[in-house]
């Protein structure tokens, strides 16, 4: 084989590997961040969503977005003024110092825009769809569920306000994974017996209930 086209081809493996290495890891990357396995990352991005979250829960969001944003400003600009004075006393001719990511295209392509929206209106009409059917109780066991977790949540709600849960949601986002990966074994033998006693509990429901003999056949 000619050198020249087998070092090309070997480029072109090594270009490909790469790129299919860096698209694999960032399809990884929050499994990676919720199970810890760079410390460093997982903390800052845990201290930052907290950080909001409890600017949200003392402040509106209008504040809090207001604050953030001079705070960037208030960077750029001092950073803008320290690079326009440097460059004075040293004669320099540097320009911009944010020539680079000005000159950056950040524009969305339309091919990017439509599939995005293609996709979301998949999941749309799918939630729709489900909806419907619990509403309109297509199927009386699955909506006599919605009913109890709907009820359920009142009580949540009337304890809760929605900051709150969603900073709950987070410390566990962040705590669950870690302590699953190292209790797995316990953990799912727990699950397993809780699951057949749910199913054990809904079937024998299904056998009383109107609509059950349908979704039976149906299924």
């Amino acid at each position: 084989m000619d050198p020249v086209n087998q070092s090309a081809q070997i480029s072109s493996s090594g270009f490909a590997d790469g790129h299919n290495s860096a698209a694999k890891e960032s399809k990884l990357s929050v499994k990676d961040l919720i199970h810890w396995r760079d410390p460093k990352k997982s903390g800052v991005v845990f201290g930052l969503s907290m950080l909001m979250l409890l600017s949200l829960a003392a402040f509106s969001i209008i504040s809090v977005v207001s604050y953030l944003l001079l705070a960037l400003l208030c960077v750029t600009i001092t950073f803008r003024i320290y690079k326009s004075v440097v460059q004075a006393v040293q004669k320099s001719s540097e320009g911009h110092p944010f020539k680079s990511l000005i000159d950056k295209d950040v524009s969305i392509p339309p091919e990017t825009f439509r599939k995005h929206v293609d996709a979301s209106l998949t999941y749309i009409n799918r939630a729709l769809k489900q909806m419907s059917r619990l509403f309109l109780v297509e199927d009386l066991v699955d909506s006599l569920k919605l009913a109890v977790v709907m009820w359920l949540l009142t009580y949540v709600g009337a304890v809760f306000n929605g900051i709150t849960i969603l900073i709950l949601a987070d410390i566990l986002l962040f705590a669950v994974p870690p302590i699953y990966e190292k209790n797995k074994t316990q953990i799912d033998q727990y699950i397993d017996v809780a699951r057949t006693q749910i199913n054990t509990t809904i079937a024998k429901l299904q056998e009383k209930l109107p609509g059950a003999m349908k979704r039976s056949k149906t299924e």
